[in-house]
């Protein structure tokens, strides 16, 4: 009988090392990773130990020939699992991996290459809503309301601005690790 698990875990856009790691984890624990909906809800079923690696990949592009690209990834060798919020999730067990650390992407360029889709398809899009917030806030300090609708997006304002600096450091640590190899 093959048992179900759901596991609640929220990883922000520049965590997806950090998210590989969780689903390698999981199925070297014995749960093999089905499915992500929502946010942070996923779904694994019962099996056999084994080290999987688990990859992500970000491209909007790629989903717009999804048959190519999903089919280039398998003719690699790579099981193809689903799409979420841009990320594209892949699998391989190491057992049919050539050398070991085997990754999707084939060189450091193209990894560099997923982050600035990252930063565009998901960092452009908050830092407009975040200059949208600066504005309003602005708009209402003159408002009889002000003091509640002021609070509310300084609340707002600082936690844009805690997440911008966490994804900034990520990926500029990231970005760096990845020029130094």
């Amino acid at each position: 009988m093959n048992r179900k698990k759901t596991v609640l875990r929220y990883f922000t856009i520049a965590d997806w090392k950090k998210e590989e790691e969780f689903l390698a984890k999981m199925h070297r624990d014995g749960w093999k990773f089905t499915s992500l909906n929502f946010i942070g809800i996923y779904h694994f079923t019962e099996c056999e130990p084994d080290n999987v690696v688990y990859q992500l990949d970000f491209n909007p592009d790629g989903m717009a020939h999804k048959d190519e690209y999903v089919k280039m990834f398998s003719d690699c060798g790579w099981e193809y699992l689903q799409d979420y919020v841009g990320y594209s999730y892949f699998r391989k067990p190491v057992s049919q991996m050539n050398g070991g650390d085997e990754e999707i992407f084939c060189d450091d360029e193209s990894r560099i290459e997923m982050m600035k889709r990252v930063f565009k398809g998901r960092l452009i899009p908050l830092i407009i809503l975040y200059v949208y917030f600066i504005l309003a806030f602005f708009l209402t300090l003159n408002t009889p309301n002000s003091p509640v609708l002021s609070a509310f997006y300084v609340f707002v304002l600082l936690t844009y601005s805690a997440m911008f600096l966490s994804f900034g450091l990520k990926f500029y640590a990231y970005y760096k690790d990845v020029k130094n190899k």
